[in-house]
């Protein structure tokens, strides 16, 4: 992908990013972002993600159910204002397509995913090809789309939670540019799983570990995240757990996510709490 272009880029969504203020705990919900790109390489994505993260864009990358990667940033307050930052890019023949991710979308849930899941790309063309960037072929499912259900209870998006985080196993990852402190990979990891929840939580583990409800390690649910460290105030790492004593995380940076267990003794000494956000 071309540099120059990528820069462009992060100098338009920077300035069509509006400024969102989050509730006084860390915790808010996200209203409508811009998805684009279908990078067949990860490293295409990470390239992409890591350029919008090192102006200040929130942006994460995520392996879809065709194995293609998109990028997805931005809280919108509506749908309208989303789709104008997207088309300014069209305009700039810097991308073909782009697809606005509603509030309440449920990206992955249990299972193999149904019709309602597979959300239409808007594409307008240019009047020449776009540089640098893998097109995007639309999507056309067998029926109209329906709405995204709400979850009924915290239950069902705990769960949900959980088998997003399943969804990201095996997939390298490199958070927060290349002066990352220590921690910010997982935390990152942790950020995006919730995102594509409909959540944004704190950007840091500890951070993380001061908002949303405490949970005692006997009474863990799917989609609760788990912290470990040398103390409260010395937190280094979290995760996502998915049931069965185990939890998906981003172990070290440029590894690829992987499920470990609670109960493993570099975790069970090193394990701090839990908070739930659901």
């Amino acid at each position: 992908m071309n540099i120059r272009l990528l820069i462009i880029v992060v100098s338009l969504l920077f300035s069509a990013l509006p400024a969102c203020a989050a509730k006084s705990n860390g915790l808010s919900r996200l209203g409508f972002a811009i998805q684009m790109g279908a990078f067949s390489e990860v490293k295409n994505a990470e390239r992409f993600t890591d350029m919008l993260q090192k102006k200040g864009i929130e942006a994460f990358y995520f392996r879809k159910d065709n194995g293609v990667y998109a990028v997805r940033f931005g809280d919108f307050p509506s749908k309208e204002k989303a789709r104008l930052a997207a088309r300014k890019l069209v305009s700039e023949h810097l991308i073909e397509s782009f697809y606005i991710a509603p509030p309440n979308e449920i990206v992955f849930s249990k299972g193999k995913p149904t019709s309602w899941q597979k959300a239409p790309t808007e594409e307008i063309r240019g009047s020449r090809p776009t540089a640098g960037v893998v097109k995007t072929k639309p999507v056309v499912p067998a029926e109209k789309p329906q709405p995204r259900e709400q979850a009924k209870n915290d239950h069902d998006m705990g769960n949900i939670a959980a088998r997003t985080a399943e969804r990201f196993v095996g997939i390298p990852y490199r958070w927060g540019g290349e002066n990352v402190v220590d921690g910010m990979d997982c935390s990152g990891f942790v950020r995006a799983v919730y995102n594509l929840c409909g959540l944004s939580i704190p950007r840091t583990s500890r951070d993380q570990f001061k908002a949303g409800e405490r949970v005692v390690k006997d009474e863990l649910k799917d989609g609760d995240l788990v912290f470990f460290g040398a103390a409260e105030d010395k937190i280094n790492h979290v995760g996502i757990y998915v049931g069965n004593g185990k939890f998906v995380h981003a172990p070290r940076r440029g590894e690829e996510i992987k499920v470990s267990t609670v109960e493993e003794s570099y975790f069970e000494k090193r394990f701090i709490g839990a908070r739930r956000y659901f």
